[in-house]
């Protein structure tokens, strides 16, 4: 392989995919996250550490990007020191964070004008797949630039759909996401009414385990919530606030009425609020049965 290729962003999902890229037998250089583990693993494996993200857009021919959202991404891409203001004509940045397609949108367009590429490619699935290589992708490009970055996200993703322009991505992201913290929320809720009739989460899960309402999002969520597995499902509440927030925000550029993804936005709004974001989205049970004087033991 002769792409050597830049990530930013080694968290919970980012570490798994940069090991990927790097065994796969890509040049990477990553820029070291606030804990040092993840950039000392991948030197290991033979990946070089960056001294900036200047440094990076200077030296690499494609970047990924794996950052907690639009804000984050707007600023290494665009702020004073980011990657186009040292890029040569010709980069590709691969952003596979959860972002608002408003603001990629727009950022497709500086790009463009300094002659460097902008596709989105978000995540579906969790840090144990980003690890095995098996995530799912969306991405969203030409059908020309599809087939160029296909090679280098196929280290990390399982399942890849080119899901239309620039933007249909982290569009289809949100709306995946969507559906999977509503389905958290309804869970939650319905948990929280069950042990005050009388029905105890352990009753619940024995009941919906393998029928028609069961699916892999379940089977983690409630592996904390009768197994209080801490780590089943990693991604917290104050993620998962910004994602349904950026969904609302989508949904009223584009005039539609949000009686549903509002709800669903204001039940991790509360759980933010309250000090408990960096909890993880499971966790949200234990935000609805306190507020309501449900104890869980544990």
């Amino acid at each position: 392989m002769t792409d050597t290729i830049g990530f930013i962003g080694l968290g919970y999902m980012g570490h798994g995919m940069a090991k990927n890229i790097v065994e796969k037998g890509y040049a990477l250089r990553a820029l070291p996250n606030r804990k040092r583990e993840a950039i000392e693993d991948l030197v290991t494996r033979g990946a070089t550490e960056a001294g900036s993200v200047a440094e990076l857009g200077a030296s690499c021919d494609m970047i990924v990007l794996c950052l907690p959202g639009s804000p984050e991404v707007e600023a290494v891409i665009a702020g004073p020191e980011g990657l186009l203001s040292t890029a040569r004509p010709g980069l590709i940045i691969l952003d596979s964070s959860t972002s608002n397609p408003v603001s990629t949108r727009q950022l497709f367009d500086l790009c463009a004008a300094k002659g460097v590429t902008l596709v989105d490619a978000p995540l579906s699935r969790t840090p144990k797949e980003a690890w095995t290589g098996t995530l799912d992708c969306m991405v969203g490009a030409t059908p020309d630039l599809m087939e160029k970055v296909r090679p280098l996200i196929d280290t990390w993703a399982g399942k890849i759909v080119h899901t239309g322009e620039i933007g249909s991505g982290h569009t289809m992201k949100l709306l995946n996401n969507f559906l999977s913290l509503g389905y958290g929320a309804l869970y939650a809720e319905a948990l929280a009414i069950g042990q005050k009739s009388g029905v105890s989460p352990e009753i619940f899960h024995s009941v919906l385990s393998g029928g028609r309402m069961d699916c892999g999002f379940y089977q983690t969520f409630m592996q904390y919530v009768v197994g209080r597995d801490r780590d089943a499902h990693k991604f917290t509440l104050k993620n998962a606030h910004k994602d349904t927030r950026y969904l609302v925000s989508m949904a009223n550029e584009s005039g539609i009425a949000t009686h549903i993804a509002s709800a669903v936005k204001n039940s991790y709004a509360t759980a933010e609020s309250i000090g408990r974001g960096d909890d993880f989205v499971p966790m949200l049970t234990d935000v609805v049965a306190e507020l309501n004087g449900i104890k869980r033991e544990g």
